[in-house]
């Protein structure tokens, strides 16, 4: 054994060594044969690329033997994308960028094969992150709240968790650092748990992603793309400030990313410090306040023969959980009930190239370690010493939830047209209770998935792509409490087996148009609250029991996507089918345990139907001039007619914005932009819901790119729900309470890059 990994050793050392096979060419304008500077070309693989240089040249050196896919982008320009065979020594590629007004394509890394968006089958919301955070967005999720198709559910403003067509909590995966991650998202109160500092952008699975990922993704999946390193011999280094004027809000980052030929680090540094904020009815939201600091690091390493990096994450987190208009006060730190949450994520992901195929292998680790406080307790024994004597304070909630996860996926072809990818999945979870209350049983949780998905490319107006999947969860809790008595939670010892497939079309119906056919099914395992409740919600107020006996939900979505683009146009309309079987939902059953209304876990089949429709448009000869419009609707109800709860209400959003290139030394670019958005009555609400009215918010804001004392700084102002108006979003958990969501609010931003 010795001498294999010896032996192994030694050959990734000679061909780390004696490898030199680059990529060298030109980027030039189509129309007009002129290089290109600061165009981007990367090997979305290999994870390695580089920019041209004034006469548009480029060299990416120590590549390995194969055949990977190379994408170009620069903005104004449409994307390149092109699979091309890297042989010993040096290979040639010149390309020709053909100008277009409409964004450039992205890659796609959520799903399999890493294509450009407009060759993907599966349509995916793709997303800058510094796109929506210059909207103003006071928080990471309530950014990605303005991608067509998501909206959030949120308590205040510091905890917020993503509803993706009608479906949230468990039924919607977060990925971060390439592995998923786990927080307890089951809970009401239980928000995104990450900072968007050193995230470069993010992508939208809308529908059952169980075939990729499993368990829990049976509604979609938020995928969060870390920030790239840097080119190599390069380093780089970036200040970002923000101030929001309503909860006085500080945010700020600082980070640097540094490359050799072989070895690659980054750092970066956040904090965010807010206070209560301010309604539409001019009040401040009594324990809104909430702050958070945030460090993120990584180290790399890639050859010839393999690539690796190593990611970790601490984000520590205190979130007042507001529940009335109290005191108005300025203090930034959370009175009682509040939480203390830290964070851990250590991510390692590294892919293994053969001459025509590769091996990705990830390994995650996620510590959650939730406190809540509600009120003072004595330890067991002590007497009340009175108001002279400091109470000692405990956390009512401790959990330790700590998830190790693993993910192998080989890809390789199986002929010509055929990308085929085989894989293995798995979690092992504990979680522990540590505090005087407990919301969930100590307990174990272990997934374990074998997947595999192949996608044919027919020809250039025809592709396919489908894959099957099994999956099996087991979970093993103990008991708490005593029987009958508040607060018991019995043991649970169950086990979930599921099998799900996926299909889907393309075809490029004509040069603008392009149609899509997805059907897919996922799945979703009951969690532990859903099984082991039994004791008062306080934040509800009703007493909550959960079933042992809950099912699988099981569910199939058929989602139908058109789409017409050219220079000057885009145009899309999607439209969605889900039908769940076994839905998990609570619902009073008539009567009362200590003067609390008694909630039970039941399930019944549901439909959910919807789609989103949108346009933008940027007319000849005014390519500066950009008119965008999208509408989203979601319908939801059980088999019995019933309206399903946290159903969104339609939304139409209309933005009006320009963009102007400038060939000063000092002002090279501004954007502005004002939106209407138009958010319209929720009628159709469930038995613990009530109706919401129609509202509209305007926003506007302008950015732009100057250079002082050789420095490029990106500045952005915004002004959020302009007419100050009152409102409460139908997705507020303090709607029962009457409490407003947030009033006007300027936000002035400042990236300066060292």
């Amino acid at each position: 054994m010795k001498k294999l990994l010896l032996s192994l050793l030694c050959t990734f050392a000679f061909y780390s060594s004696t490898a030199q096979n680059s990529l060298i060419g030109k980027i030039t304008e189509k129309s007009t044969d002129q290089p290109l500077e600061q165009v981007s070309i990367y090997f979305p693989d290999l994870q390695k690329g580089g920019v041209t240089n004034e006469n548009g040249e480029f060299k990416i050196s120590n590549l390995p033997l194969g055949t990977y896919k190379v994408v170009a982008s620069y903005i104004g320009f449409q994307s390149f994308s092109q699979n091309i065979a890297i042989q010993k020594g040096e290979n040639n590629l010149n390309i020709n960028l053909a100008p277009s007004a409409i964004e450039m394509d992205e890659v796609i890394v959520s799903t399999p094969f890493h294509k450009l968006q407009r060759d993907n089958v599966m349509k995916v919301e793709y997303a800058k992150i510094a796109a929506l955070k210059s909207t103003g967005a006071p928080t990471l999720v309530e950014g990605i709240g303005k991608i067509p198709g998501v909206d959030v559910v949120s308590t205040g403003v510091g905890i917020g968790k993503p509803v993706i067509r009608g479906l949230t909590s468990n039924r919607v995966l977060v990925y971060t650092q390439g592995i998923r991650l786990e927080n307890q998202q089951f809970g009401a109160e239980h928000g995104l748990g990450v900072n968007e500092a050193g995230i470069e952008s993010v992508e939208v699975i809308k529908g059952p992603a169980s075939l990729l990922y499993g368990s829990d993704a049976m509604g979609g999946v938020l995928y969060l793309n870390p920030e790239r390193f840097a080119s190599a011999n390069s380093t780089e280094g970036d200040v970002n400030l923000s101030y929001n004027t309503n909860t006085r809000g500080i945010s700020s980052n600082a980070g640097i990313r540094s490359s050799g030929n072989n070895l690659r680090f980054l750092a970066r540094l956040a904090a965010d410090n807010h206070i209560d904020y301010i309604g539409g009815d001019g009040r401040r939201v009594t324990n809104s306040r909430f702050n958070e600091k945030d460090l993120k690091v990584g180290v790399g390493y890639l050859n010839t023969v393999f690539n690796t990096e190593l990611r970790y994450n601490y984000n520590q987190s205190n979130l007042g959980i507001p529940e009335s208009i109290g005191e108005q006060t300025t203090s930034r730190t959370p009175e009682l009930p509040y939480q203390e949450i830290n964070n851990h994520i250590l991510s390692s992901k590294t892919k293994i190239f053969f001459e025509n195929s590769s091996l990705d292998v990830t390994l995650g680790y996620v510590g959650n370690y939730r406190k809540e406080f509600e009120e003072h307790h004595h330890h067991e024994g002590e007497a009340d010493h009175g108001d002279e004597e400091e109470e000692h304070e405990d956390a009512a909630l401790d959990m330790k939830l700590n998830t190790f996860s693993y993910n192998a996926l080989y890809q390789f072809p199986i002929w010509e047209k055929f990308e085929t990818a085989i894989g293995v999945q798995g979690i092992y979870q504990s979680n522990k209770n540590y505090g005087e209350e407990a919301l969930i049983p100590d307990a174990t949780t272990q997934d374990f998935g074998v997947l595999g998905t192949t996608h044919y490319h027919l020809n250039d107006n025809n592709d396919f792509q489908l894959g099957i999947r099994f999956d099996h969860r087991s979970i093993a809790g103990n008991s708490y409490g005593t029987m009958g008595e508040e607060g018991y939670i019995p043991e649970v010892n169950r086990s979930f087996n599921s099998f799900n497939g996926a299909f889907g079309y393309k075809n490029n119906i004509s040069e603008a148009f392009t149609g899509r056919f997805n059907i897919a099914t996922g799945f979703r395992a009951p969690n532990l609250a859903e099984l082991t409740s039994y004791g008062g919600h306080a934040g509800a107020n009703r007493f909550e029991i959960g079933n042992a006996d809950l099912k699988n939900e099981q569910n199939i979505q058929l989602d139908l996507a058109l789409e017409f683009k050219n220079e000057h146009l885009e145009f899309y309309i999607n439209g969605f089918h889900n039908s769940v079987k076994n839905y998990i939902f609570i619902s009073p059953d008539g009567t009362f345990i200590n003067d609390r209304s008694v909630y039970r876990y039941l399930q019944d089949d549901a439909t959910l139907y919807g789609g989103e429709i949108g346009f933008h448009l940027h007319p000849h000869p005014y390519d500066w001039l950009h008119l965008e419009s999208s509408y989203q609707t979601v319908f939801g109800e059980l088999d019995n007619g019933d309206s399903l709860p946290l159903i969104p209400a339609n939304k139409l959003t209309n933005t009006f914005r320009v963009e102007f290139l400038s060939n000063d030394t000092w002002w090279t670019k501004s954007n502005a932009y004002i939106t209407l958005n138009n958010i319209f009555k929720q009628g159709r609400v469930s038995e613990n819901e009530t109706i919401s009215p129609a509202y509209s918010l305007l926003d506007a804001g302008l950015s732009g790119e100057l250079t002082l004392m050789n420095k490029s700084i990106n500045v952005n102002f915004s002004v959020n729900n302009i007419l100050d108006k009152q409102y409460i979003d139908h997705l507020s958990r303090l709607k029962t309470d009457g409490i407003f969501n947030m009033g006007r609010f300027f936000t002035l931003g400042a990236t300066i890059h060292l």
